[in-house]
């Protein structure tokens, strides 16, 4: 690992990769709905980098989306 680079980055990419694939999703064909369980999916490996990385903000930003995600579908 190089000095600046931080523990557990293929899952911090994997959840970004994961975000972009939402995103088309959503922009492309909204129909399928696939893309809310992509959202929160990402959303929450996000949570899990940011508690693995100890950063307060990541966890609070994605563990809001996530539960605004959840709340679409549900509501």
């Amino acid at each position: 690992m190089n000095q600046n680079e931080k523990p557990y980055q293929v899952l911090a990419w994997s959840a970004t990769g994961l975000l972009i694939l939402a995103a088309v999703l959503a922009s492309f064909v909204p129909q399928m709905e696939y893309h809310h369980w992509a959202f929160i999916g990402a959303n929450s490996l996000w949570v899990i980098v940011g508690i693995l990385w100890k950063e307060q903000t990541l966890i609070v930003l994605n563990a809001g989306l996530t539960i605004i995600y959840i709340l679409g579908l549900i509501l």
